[in-house]
C-alpha cells in the first residue's frame, strides 16, 4: 500500500506538463465518464484534482472495499463452514465477545491499510512537491476506510444471518457495485438524481474530502450504516443455530 501510493504521486510531475492537453481531453469527455472517475469538477493537472481521479475516487475505496467485503464475509461464516466455529464456542465465551473482537480485527485490518496508504502519500507529496496538506490526506483516506466499513459490516450481518461465505460476499458485493453505479448513473440522469443519497459513495465522493475535509453529515451516515448493520449482526449471531 505504501509503495503504491507513492506511485501514484509518482507520475503527478507527467500530468503537469501536459497539462493544457489533459484539459481540453476532459472538458470533451462524456459526463458519465467523468462522473465515474470522481466526477468532482477539480483540474486533474491539480493535485488535489489529480489524486481524486487517480486514487480517491475509485482504487483506494476499491481496494478497501474488497478487504472489508472479504474479511465481513468470512469472519463468522467462513469459519462456521470450515467445521472451527463451533469448536471456538465450545469454550465458555459469549457470542457477543466472539462476533464484537472479530468486527475489531476488521477495524485494526482497515485502518493499517489506511495508515500505510496515507505514509505512502504523504511521501510521494514530499519527493514530488504535491502542495496539499497532511490533514486533506487524511480525510479522504479516512473517508475511504469509512466507505469500505459500511459494506464490510453488511457483508458481515448477511454472514451472521445465514452462515454462508459466499451469499454474504455476494451481496455486499452486488450492493457496492449497485451502489456505486446509482451514483454515476445520477450524475447524468435526471429521474435517478432524487436517488443518489441512497449510494454510500455519494456521501464519499460529492463533499469532496480532499479538497474541504471531512463533515459530520458525511460522517453519520456511515456510522449510522455501520451501527445498524453491526446490531443485525449480533441479533443474527446470538439467535441462530450453528451448522455443526
Amino acid at each position: 500500500m505504501i509503495l503504491f501510493a507513492f506511485f501514484i504521486c509518482a507520475f503527478f510531475p507527467t500530468i503537469q506538463e501536459s497539462a493544457a492537453e489533459l484539459e481540453t481531453y476532459m472538458a470533451n469527455m462524456p459526463e458519465a465518464l467523468i462522473a465515474a472517475f470522481g466526477g468532482t469538477g477539480s483540474n486533474i493537472a491539480s493535485p488535489e484534482g489529480y489524486l481524486n481521479v487517480e486514487f480517491f475516487s475509485m482504487m483506494l475505496p476499491m481496494m478497501f472495499i474488497i478487504y472489508a467485503i472479504g474479511f465481513g464475509g468470512g469472519v463468522i461464516a467462513g469459519e462456521e463452514e470450515a467445521g472451527t466455529l463451533d469448536l471456538l464456542l465450545a469454550n465458555p465465551i459469549p457470542r457477543w465477545r466472539v462476533l464484537l473482537e472479530k468486527f475489531l480485527a476488521m477495524v485494526g485490518g482497515i485502518t493499517i491499510l489506511s495508515f500505510m496508504s496515507w505514509l505512502g502519500l504523504v511521501a510521494g507529496i514530499y519527493v514530488y512537491n504535491m502542495n496539499i496538506g497532511l490533514g486533506q490526506l487524511a480525510a479522504a483516506t479516512f473517508s475511504s476506510a469509512l466507505l469500505s466499513f459500511s459494506f464490510g459490516v453488511i457483508a458481515l450481518a448477511v454472514s451472521c444471518l445465514t452462515g454462508r461465505r459466499g451469499i454474504s460476499m455476494g451481496i455486499a458485493t452486488a450492493l457496492a457495485v449497485g451502489t456505486y453505479l446509482l451514483y454515476v448513473l445520477a450524475q447524468v440522469a435526471k429521474s435517478l438524481e432524487k436517488y443518489q443519497k441512497l449510494s454510500p459513495f455519494y456521501y464519499h465522493l460529492a463533499p469532496d474530502p480532499l479538497a474541504n475535509g471531512l463533515k459530520l453529515g458525511d460522517m453519520a451516515f456511515f456510522i449510522g450504516t455501520i451501527v445498524v448493520f453491526l446490531a443485525i449482526s449480533f441479533i443474527a449471531f446470538q439467535r441462530r443455530d450453528l451448522a455443526v
